[in-house]
């Protein structure tokens, strides 16, 4: 199997590197507007605070993979999504009640007037074949009139990018639409710069991604962040096996035991593993304090 030359986006790390600083900015505003339509192309990008605080202590925070404001004050919540995940429009309108609440003034005088929310989510599946949305690869939603299918509101926008449609070659590339598409699929199988993407943006973005020009410290932060992308393989596979798997409950329930166990010692937040393994996340709570004794 060849090395692997350059970093892989569908990572956390490799994400906020390639995307995610103040070094790369200018790659995530070149895709943005690739994808926006053109009356919201952006000019300049401010990243803000990723964790969002819930109101009440009983309530779930969130963390965004990424958070910005462009020129005109909108906000834009960019999510990387590697394994499956049943309810991933309601994940999307969950974290954009953050940005809403926000906006809220204080004093009876506020006018209710918002700045637009979008939430990007790029996914490494493909949506669930319930929603209808066909063959299409990139899906815009917003709050619709249902009987003449008009917008009632443009300041609330959810795009979903099904990143495993994609197929074009280097050859078939038209635009810098399927160039960035082309990217996010293939990054870390090239070997060099296809002659396709010879622009100077891309120089910076492959220079940038080079693993061997990583610094020591940030080559172990990739090396973990890889180590996390088995893991939700190993947890998509585990689901798969715990359908077909027949026996008692009590067995059941320690293998999503030693699951949370593990994959807390990886780092991965409560709310995410509470989901994976579908437990109640006090169950994981009692399970930890359990495991400390």
């Amino acid at each position: 199997m060849p090395k692997e030359i350059y970093i892989d986006p569908f990572t956390d790390f490799g994400f906020k590197k390639l995307f995610g600083e103040e070094e790369s900015k200018e790659h995530l505003i070149d895709f943005l507007n690739q994808i926006l339509p053109k009356e919201d192309l952006i000019s300049h990008l401010q990243y803000g605070q990723n964790e969002h605080l819930p109101k009440t202590a009983l309530d779930r925070k969130a963390i965004f993979d990424l958070y910005c404001t462009n020129q005109d004050g909108e906000h834009f919540i960019i999510e990387l999504q590697r394994a499956t995940q049943m309810h991933i429009v309601d994940r999307s309108i969950y974290y954009s009640s953050f940005l809403i609440q926000q906006q809220g003034r204080k004093g009876k005088n506020w006018n209710y007037q918002l700045q637009k929310v979008y939430v990007i989510s790029i996914l490494d599946f493909l949506l669930e074949e319930r929603l209808g949305l066909g063959n299409a690869l990139i899906h815009h939603g917003q709050i619709m009139e249902i009987h003449q299918h008009q917008p009632l509101s443009n300041k609330l926008n959810y795009i979903f990018i099904e990143v495993p449609k994609f197929n074009k070659s280097p050859a078939e590339l038209k635009n810098r639409k399927d160039q960035w598409l082309f990217l996010l699929k293939n990054l870390p199988n090239l070997q060099k710069r296809p002659k396709a993407l010879q622009e100077r943006i891309f120089q910076r973005f492959f220079d940038r991604a080079k693993i061997a020009k990583l610094p020591p410290e940030e080559a172990e932060k990739y090396i973990i962040a890889k180590g996390k992308m088995g893991d939700y393989k190993n947890t998509l596979d585990y689901r798969e096996a715990k359908g077909r798997k027949e026996g008692k409950q009590e067995g059941k329930l320690e293998e999503k035991e030693n699951l949370a166990l593990k994959l807390h010692g990886k780092g991965f937040p409560l709310n995410e593993i509470a989901e994976m393994v579908e437990v109640n996340p006090a169950e994981i709570e009692k399970w930890l304090k359990s495991s400390k004794k």
